[in-house]
This record gives C-alpha cells, structure tokens and sequence, in this order.
C-alpha cells in the first residue's frame, strides 16, 4: 500500500467529520456543547457509544490477547452486563432526578466542596492520562507507516492530530460527537467485519462459530486456579465495577446518555448498548483467533499488539483490508479522543472553574473556548512526553495502567454516597483519594510477590474498598 492511499483515507475521514461538525455545530451555546440541547436520539447514542467504548488500544490489543489469555475476557465482558445494569437501574436514574450536566455535582450536594472538586480532578488526571496514551500509540502507527515517509517528525503528526480533533469539536462539543461518534463506530464494525471475512475465506472457513468452538483458543471460563488473574469470579466482578466506573462514574461516557430526551430513553440506550457491546467483544476476540491461525499459517512473527496490525499490512490480504483496518483504527482511537477533549472540557468548565455561575452566557461561552483549547494544547504536551521523555513503551504502558487505579476513589465515594446517610469530614476526602490508591499499589505488588495472588483488574474494587473504609473512618459523629 502506497502512503498517497493512507493520505486520500485521511483527508477523506477527517473531511466527513468536519462536515458532519458544520451540520450539527451551528448553535454555539453551552446547552448545546453540554448537553446537545437534551434532544439526541437513544438508538443514535447507543450505537456511537460502542466506538467510545472499543479505543484504539483495544481495537489492536483485544484480538492479540487471544493466544496467551484465549477467550478469559469474555468473563470481564459477561461482568459488563451487572455493571450497565447498575447504571441504568440505580445511576441513570439519580442523573436525571438531579438534572445534571457534570455528574460530579452529587458529590457536592453529598459531601461538600472538597469532595466535589476530588471527584473532578481524578477524572480529569485519568482522562488525561488514558486519551493521550490511546493518541500516543495511534500517532505511532501513522508515523510509522506514513509520516516518516515524507519526513514529517513526530511532534507535527501528533499536533496535526489534536489540532482536526478541536477543529471538529469546538463548535458543537456534545451534540457534534453524538454523530461523528456513530459514524466512527460504523467504521469500526466494517472494518472488524472485512477483516473477519477476509482471512476467513482466506482459511477457507464454512462456519466461522463451528471453528471458534472448535479452536483450543476459545476456552472461556477458567474455575482452577483462584490465584491467577484470570480466574473467573475475579474477572465477573471486575469487569461489572469497571463498566460501573468507567462508563457510569465517567464524565466523558455519561454525558452523551445525558443528551437523551428522557430517563427513559437513557435506560433504553444503555441496555440496548450492553447487548451489542457483548456480541462486539466476541467477534474482537473471534477475529484473533483467526489472526493468530492466518499468522501462523504465512510464517509471520507477530504476537499481541503486534498482530492485527502485522497480518493487516502484511497478510496478503490485498489494499482493501489494509485501508479497512487503518480505518477502523483511527476511527476507534478518535472516537474515544474527541468526546475525552469534549467531557475534560465540560467538567474543567463547570466543576473546576464552576463558569454556570458566571452572569454572561457570551462570558460562559469565552471560558469554555479557552478550557477547550488548554486541554487540545495539554493533550499535545503529554502525548510528546511519552514519546521524548520516557520513550520507553512498558513504562508508558504502566503509567496508562495506573491511570485506572484513580477511578478507585471515584467507586468508593459514589458508593458510601449511595449506600450510606453518614456525613463525612468533606477536607480529609482528598487525602483519602491519595492513600487508597497508593495503599492498593502497594498491595497488589506484595501479593503477588509473597502468596502469589494476581489481583489483576481486581485492583479497583480493592481500591474502591479502601476508599470507602478511609470514609467510614473520617465519618462525623452523631
């Protein structure tokens, strides 16, 4: 594949977008940006969500771990059906009860200021963190694959990158990503499905069920051992507090369910949503089965991240599914990038600098515009330090792991907030957030080294705990 065919897919992709944002960006006010004036369609929220789900880390990873972990995040995916079910059962419902547009304002209403601004300020370090990190590996590829062609370096590529992701959302933010968001999760899903086809005519697969079943890679369930990291229980529970935090407790995924008319429809998005999602993360992990045998079959060297894109670019699969797998993944990284850059715009706004205070809408307006371009600008500069100061992969990997640990205080205090009527000594919450997650490193590292117990994703409902026992211990006093 030549790079002029990469720039064409480029200019046309990002064309789309800007025009879909020219359509939909027309009303510049903050009921707009926010909340897509509370008037997007359920089913259109529904499936755009998928997008912002699947990121460009798990559009590459999911399928590559299939030859270590087989199907064992299928059992994280069955937890996602308990964690959504919470959410539009108990979440939803207080959301829309409190009419809110930042979902950090219960914890103010709850607890009190410091509390409200903790909340903010770890989702915002988290989103941070995550989206550049979910760039970072994206602008890697592009660079490798067409950027060091022309010469471009890689800090243009990645200011390139940020600069057409804030061209399409300043505008509209919100009610612009309902749309750009469905368009790119269309992408996706095509490009998994050429993908699936392809290399299964090319395994002159009949029955492409009969031979994940039948494939020694499609083991799902793992009872053995209680130790590993895989083990079932572990990963059920994990994956239902993970789709509990990170879609529920998440500024960035609860704002698009906000834009629905209703509560109704919300809940309607949301278990609509579950259900595709799970048969989505089938076919990811049926699609490394098939990489994994094609891989084998040609004699290329490729395992984990390293797999899709390999067999992709390199399979003997013809231009189609190369331009389709580039596709879909830009499609998958943007999807997630573009409402991260619009939900840390809406919460610095609104939890940090509070601007719904400001008399002026036309001051509000100002405000949120400086706030988008500061984190376009801050999105930059630690996509750049991943690259030139730690350079080292693993290292950022671990970082983007640790990222995780931050949603830990956010599960605990939405918990003792839901589950609790005690009041809590609202200044001692930020020190809580600190020595739960540190306390929670602290012993997953030990744990494995002394009784060889893999907590594995596990470490946010052990983080969540902590938390949540830092709050009963700083409780007021009848």
């Amino acid at each position: 594949m030549q790079p002029h065919h990469i720039i064409l897919l480029i200019i046309a992709y990002f064309g789309l977008l800007i025009f879909i944002s020219f359509l939909t960006g027309k009303n510049e006010s903050n009921e707009a940006f926010f909340k897509a004036n509370k008037q997007s369609p359920w089913y259109v929220v529904a499936f755009g969500m998928i997008g912002a789900s699947l990121s460009g880390v798990t559009f590459i990873s999911v399928p590559g771990w299939v030859e270590n972990q087989q199907f064992s995040y299928m059992q994280m995916v069955l937890g996602y059906i308990i964690g959504y079910a919470v959410i539009g059962l108990v979440l939803m419902p207080l959301y829309y009860r409190l009419n809110l547009t930042s979902i950090y304002t219960y914890l103010r209403d709850r607890f009190g200021n410091y509390s409200y601004k903790t909340g903010a300020s770890f989702f915002l370090l988290s989103r941070v963190i995550g989206s550049s990190f979910r760039l970072f590996l994206v602008a890697n590829v592009l660079q490798l694959i067409l950027f060091d062609s022309y010469g471009i370096p890689f800090w243009l590529t990645v200011v390139i990158t940020i600069l057409l992701i804030w061209i399409y959302t300043f505008r509209g933010g919100i009610k612009t990503i309902i749309w750009t968001d469905t368009l790119q999760t269309l992408f996706m899903l095509i490009a998994v499905g050429i993908c699936i086809y392809s290399i299964s005519d090319a395994l002159e697969i009949d029955n492409l069920f009969s031979y994940v079943a039948d494939s020694n890679l499609s083991k799902t369930f793992f009872f053995d051992d209680f130790k590993a990291g895989n083990y079932f229980w572990k990963q059920f529970f994990t994956g239902a507090f993970i789709a509990v935090v990170m879609t529920g407790l998440d500024q960035d995924m609860m704002q698009k369910n906000l834009t629905c008319k209703s509560l109704k429809d919300a809940q309607k998005n949301i278990f609509w949503f579950t259900i595709v999602l799970v048969f989505v993360n089938f076919f990811f992990l049926a699609l490394g089965i098939l990489l994994t045998d094609y891989a084998a079959q040609l004699g290329l060297e490729a395992q984990k991240d390293d797999l899709f894109p390999t067999v992709a670019m390199l399979g003997n699969l013809g231009i189609g599914v190369s331009l389709f797998f580039l596709l879909g993944l830009i499609a998958a990284a943007y999807s997630s990038a573009d409402s991260a850059l619009t939900s840390l715009t809406t919460s610095f706004s609104l939890d940090i600098l509070e601007i719904d205070k400001k008399k002026s809408e036309s001051d509000q307006i100002r405000i949120r515009k400086k706030v988008h371009v500061l984190f376009s600008v801050i999105l930059i500069i630690t996509i750049l330090i991943f690259k030139y100061f730690i350079a080292d992969e693993s290292v950022i990997s671990k970082i983007f792991q640790f990222a995780g640990y931050t949603y830990g205080p956010l599960l605990g205090l939405y918990a003792f907030g839901l589950f609790t009527k005690f009041s809590i000594k609202d200044k001692l919450v930020p020190l809580i957030a600190v020595i739960a997650p540190v306390l929670t490193f602290l012993i997953s590292i030990y744990s494995k080294k002394w009784f060889a117990f893999d907590f594995g994703f596990f470490v946010l409902v052990l983080n969540g705990f902590l938390t949540f026992i830092g709050l009963l211990i700083i409780k007021k006093k009848n």
